[in-house]
């Protein structure tokens, strides 16, 4: 009992305590979130990173500038290797993590990334809580760090800080990726080659009715 008021006690102070500390931060003209009070922003030659103490957890967000000589991306399919690629990225810089949860998710009107990456360095199963966003000009990394021991009480916390994501009505899909073109499904494929399969058997099937008719003559 005592157990169950304590978290519950916890989830109130953290949610009452979240709309104090959490602040709107423009991480560039596109981009804004809501970032606890008291953040640090470095800057370096190609990056801005955030970085501040939630009251559970520590959140970092990364604006990395893209290659100017980047190509940009055709389709759906490109930007989805293009985050996966930076999803094995993360998990190769970190000796022994397990990307998790490997899903997607939209922004807006952009596609996204999510997953967690399980990390243990000796001292403590450590978790981190990724969103991943590309458009054309910058990568945008926000990140969410905590010890596993608060890995049943810190979702308030994160989801107030994921749901903080804004971006600005410039931001389109085409800057993510230029073809809006889906092609054709798989259930629509399978369906397609069905009935073409369907169609040469019966042309099969009147040519040689054809030719035996012609040799009975």
């Amino acid at each position: 009992m005592r157990k169950i008021l304590l978290s519950f006690t916890i989830l109130l102070v953290t949610a009452v305590a979240l709309g104090q500390t959490l602040k709107p931060v423009q991480i560039d003209s596109l981009v804004t979130v809501s970032l606890p009070a008291g953040y640090q922003k470095k800057d370096t030659l190609n990056q801005q990173i955030f970085s501040a103490n939630g009251l559970l957890g520590y959140v970092v967000v990364i604006r990395a500038i893209n290659d100017k000589n980047n190509a940009p991306l055709k389709k759906e399919r490109d930007l989805s290797k293009v985050l996966k690629e930076y999803v094995k990225g993360i998990q190769r810089q970190s000796a022994g993590g397990s990307a998790q949860n490997v899903r997607d998710t939209t922004i807006g009107t952009l596609e996204a990334k999510n997953f967690t990456l399980k990390t243990d360095d000796g001292n403590g199963v450590q978790f981190r809580n990724f969103i991943l966003l590309y458009t054309q000009d910058a990568t945008y990394t926000f990140e969410y760090v905590y010890p596993e021991n608060r890995k049943d009480i810190i979702k308030d916390e994160f989801n107030a800080f994921a749901s903080s994501i804004r971006l600005s009505p410039e931001l389109q899909r085409n800057d993510q990726y230029l073809s809006m073109a889906k092609g054709l499904s798989s259930i629509n494929k399978l369906i397609l080659f069905g009935v073409v399969g369907v169609i040469v058997i019966v042309i099969l099937i009147v040519i040689i009715r054809t030719r035996r008719k012609r040799r009975k003559s």
